[in-house]
């Protein structure tokens, strides 16, 4: 598989860990991941997995009223009545080799409900917005990091066969929340490299990354 292929195998594995933590089944076929129900928030109602992907195979399996929305990962279709809401860049790191960390913010692996809520909470400006349940740390490694006992930054990570997944990157130092997710990428999941995307790739080249191929999010307005 290419890198974009793997990267939106691993996005639409995430999209569905994200809905079923809400209840909501998702299904997977060669070409696109779909949802019959309407998706959590800032989560799409398909994903394309293959550059082969057209209307038919998404507009028919998801709830396509005003507020659908797609993610083209190949950013090749042609989607009648909706609209561009965004492009990006899939981006695209080489396993990274475990480095010390070279700032004051020390990183931990989220493991309960608690710190989960309080992560949520530095993501979305002090808001809980009950988006991240406890269900998530079943299917995906959250990383926060701390300053002064203060969560100031944090990602998500999705470790899958061949890679690693890198979302919900945020922080008030942007420069040291990625250098501290790719080496907490490095010494949990070594040898695998990692992908993702953005829309602003600045701070990921930064820091090694690559990008890889556009991608677009269209919704039916």
């Amino acid at each position: 598989m290419t890198i974009i292929a793997l990267a939106a195998r691993d996005n639409a594995e995430w999209c569905d860990t994200m809905c079923r933590a809400h209840g909501l089944s998702g299904t997977f076929t060669e070409r696109a991941w779909t949802n019959p129900a309407r998706t959590p928030p800032f989560y799409p109602d398909a994903v394309t997995l293959s550059p082969d992907a057209t209307a038919a195979d998404v507009l028919g399996r998801i709830d396509a009223a005003p507020g659908a929305s797609v993610k083209d990962s190949f950013a090749t279709l042609d989607l009648p009545g909706f609209d561009v809401l965004f492009e990006a860049q899939w981006i695209h790191h080489p396993a990274p080799a475990s480095t010390p960390a070279t700032t004051a913010i020390t990183w931990e692996v989220v493991g309960d409900a608690a710190t989960l809520r309080d992560w949520e909470q530095a993501s979305f400006a002090g808001e809980t917005t009950g988006l991240f349940l406890p269900g998530l740390l079943d299917g995906a490694t959250v990383l926060c990091g701390r300053l002064g006992g203060d969560i100031v930054c944090g990602a998500v990570l999705t470790p899958r066969e061949h890679v690693v997944g890198v979302s919900n990157v945020y922080g008030t130092d942007m420069g040291s929340t990625w250098a501290g997710t790719i080496t907490m990428a490095a010494r949990l999941f070594p040898g695998r490299p990692l992908v993702g995307y953005e829309i602003d790739t600045e701070d990921a080249v930064k820091h090694g990354f690559t990008t890889a191929g556009p991608l677009r999010v269209w919704l039916k307005r």
